[in-house]
């Protein structure tokens, strides 16, 4: 996952390459970015450059379809970063001038001088670059599928709990008890009832099932205080140790995950209890 668009990438490192470099192309499938034309670069005071780029331009320092979607530079389908440059104004431009080429990920770069005749020559990356570079590939992230699952519960459920399943709604509410899935934290909706999401890479291996009605069912858990349980209406006279579980039938171990904290930590505040 990028460190942004191109354009977007000039905003966040165009102050580390101000005196180090004449002009910079953030290469992108979806924005490219220039400095010298850039909101950024014109604020720091960045001289034009006469840079000539492909594409469409969009607002100042910004321009679409440079290339085609690929595997290459940026997102694009070029593997020369020169070929979406046409040219220096030779008006605007000097030779000897600095231009920096990048991807979004940092993953590919080159440098360039420009020799009497505008023409860009490549050379070794200057060491004062190499940092900026390199923190434009520190802050890419692997682009991983985020999966949330969305569920309820319902009266019948709720009712296996309490005499009145609408006191284990409100306790939710005001914090007495906690909500669970597979021991994986959630998030719970505001409104009536009790719907929650929950990332289901924190939730064990084999938690879901399913059922022909049709319907997912998701492990869901509620943790509370003894004492509340009590206040709450709870079934007590079927309350057991968890130490007389461990011998129940049909019952299936599933290993927790360590990154999962214990629902009663941390306390809920005390303020929510009063």
């Amino acid at each position: 996952m990028r460190v942004g668009c191109g354009s977007a990438t000039i905003g966040m490192f165009a102050r580390q390459w101000l005196g180090k470099v004449d002009e910079v192309v953030v290469v992108d499938d979806h924005i490219t970015g220039v400095l010298s034309e850039h909101q950024a670069g014109k604020l720091l005071g960045v001289r034009e450059t006469g840079i000539r780029l492909k594409g469409r331009r969009s607002t100042p320092g910004r321009y679409f379809q440079v290339a085609q979607p690929g595997a290459g530079w940026g997102g694009t389908d070029i593997s020369d970063p020169l070929s979406i440059v046409e040219g220096f104004k030779p008006q605007i431009a000097w030779p000897k001038l600095r231009l920096l080429m990048v991807s979004t990920t940092g993953e590919q770069f080159a440098y360039y001088e420009l020799d009497e005749g505008l023409a860009p020559v490549e050379t070794e990356l200057p060491g004062e670059l190499v940092e900026s570079v390199r923190r434009i590939k520190e802050n890419c992230e692997p682009a991983l599928t985020t999966v949330l699952f969305m569920g309820g519960a319902g009266g019948s459920l709720r009712a296996g709990v309490t005499d009145n399943p609408v006191k284990l709604t409100r306790s939710i509410r005001n914090n007495f008890t906690r909500v669970t899935c597979g021991g994986a934290p959630v998030y719970v909706w505001p409104g009536g009832g009790i719907t929650f999401m929950v990332d289901v890479t924190r939730v064990p291996a084999n938690g879901f099932g399913y059922v022909p009605t049709p319907a997912l069912v998701a492990p869901i858990e509620f943790t509370l205080k003894l004492e509340d349980y009590a206040t709450l209406g709870g079934h007590m006279d079927h309350v057991r140790p968890v130490e007389t579980l461990k011998s129940a039938e049909n019952r299936r171990p599933m290993a927790p995950l360590s990154g999962n904290p214990w629902p009663l930590k941390p306390a809920a505040p005390e303020k929510a209890r009063s």
